[in-house]
């Protein structure tokens, strides 16, 4: 043998015993890329066992606020289809009565109620709980309670109305905690309950324009995480639902009338019996900015709604959110809030590098929208005074 050949071979026996070595980096990702499938599909199988059991709506008895419209009404609806029995709750008696038929079409049993009181829910919390009691008596403890009462005002911070601060408050996050409070003993002593907050992706994320709306949309996510936290242990849960702008009708402050509920007198004091930004008549108020950023996330319609906040309700969620700029929201500012299921947490971890760059590019084009419209107001003044 040569001294080249005796040369090559040696070559050639010193790669390939040394060879295994460059291939370590490959067999070490596959090694983790097993693992990691294999700990998902493990994810998978285990969190129906440590997930809620879903509620049954067939028989229960589901309270809805600011049941007499808009989303309310849809998941009064909803949840009829699905065998449950309906308390509306809302101001405006004709209303009720006129939301009463229309739920009362869906029926799939002639043993279903739809039971209608007329009651602010944001102004005296003993009436409340008279009202939610005296339900109670004719159709039974409650099983989920939705409160969608709400209003919403935009403009400025500095051209809003103090006093439209205070009765945001009320409405908004007093009008959930006054049925939630009425309800939520009867929930823990029978070891079983859904309670349901809507707010709006305004309570995801401070918006231009919505410095009194997010401010008591945020509060009732506060609320949610704390309650939740407390009921948790008595097989009670909580779920906060989150839509954007949705297609909703509205009273206007014209509107305004003394209503005669079934036990007891209230005067309407604040429009309207809606849970989101009633779009014909604020979209008249709302700055323009407002309104270009609100277009980015498009317009729901109520029945759609309806339908994901019914679903995650019953299958015990925490959040609740729609379609993908929901979904991005939900998972970017998940935070410390409860997870239903392991996958939800996995599921929060793995996405939110990738969110938070996306979220950087939205928060972005609202900063250039402001700055647009501002420049062109001080251009528009300018050209005013030249004129």
């Amino acid at each position: 043998m040569s001294s080249e050949e005796g040369l090559s071979s040696a070559i050639s026996d010193w790669l390939f015993s040394n060879s295994w070595w460059l291939l370590l980096p490959f067999i070490m990702l596959l090694v983790v890329a097993a693992f990691i499938v294999a700990f998902v599909l493990l994810l998978y199988m285990i969190s129906p066992l440590i997930s809620p059991k879903p509620l049954k709506l067939k028989g229960a008895h589901v309270v809805v606020t600011g049941g007499s419209s808009g989303i309310g009404k849809c998941i009064a609806i909803e949840c009829y289809k699905q065998g449950a029995f309906i308390t509306l709750v809302a101001r405006d008696e004709n209303k009720l009565i006129q939301a009463k038929k229309e739920v009362e079409k869906f029926a799939i049993n002639d043993k279903q109620v739809v039971l209608c009181i007329s009651v602010d829910v944001s102004k005296d919390y003993s009436q409340v709980e008279s009202v939610i009691k005296q339900a109670q008596e004719k159709l039974g403890p409650v099983d989920m309670l939705v409160n969608c009462a709400g209003m919403s005002v935009s403009g400025k911070f500095e051209e809003v109305d103090v006093k439209r601060f205070q009765s945001l408050m009320e409405v908004n996050y007093l009008g959930s905690v006054y049925p939630t409070r009425a309800v939520i003993t009867t929930m823990k002593e029978r070891r079983m309950g859904r309670v349901v907050f809507i707010s709006s992706q305004a309570g995801q994320l401070g918006l231009f324009g919505y410095t009194a709306y997010s401010s008591s949309k945020f509060a009732l996510r506060g609320l949610a995480e704390a309650l939740q936290m407390e009921v948790k242990p008595y097989n009670v849960y909580v779920t906060v639902a989150y839509p954007p702008d949705t297609d909703t009708p509205c009273l206007t402050e014209e509107n305004k009338t003394k209503v005669k509920p079934y036990n007891v007198y209230v005067t309407v004091a604040y429009p309207p019996d809606t849970d989101t930004p009633c779009l014909t008549e604020e979209n008249k108020t709302k700055p323009l900015e407002t309104k270009l950023i609100s277009e980015t996330s498009g317009v729901c319609q109520p029945e759609h709604v309806a339908k994901v906040v019914v679903r995650d309700a019953v299958q015990g969620n925490f959040s609740s959110s729609i379609g993908p700029d929901g979904y991005m929201l939900s998972a970017l500012t998940c935070g410390m809030s409860p997870v239903t299921s392991i996958t939800e947490g996995l599921q929060q971890i793995v996405t939110m590098g990738l969110f938070r760059t996306i979220a950087l590019f939205y928060l972005g084009s609202f900063d250039s929208i402001i700055r647009r419209c501002m420049i062109q107001r001080e251009q528009s003044k300018a050209s005013d005074k030249r004129e």
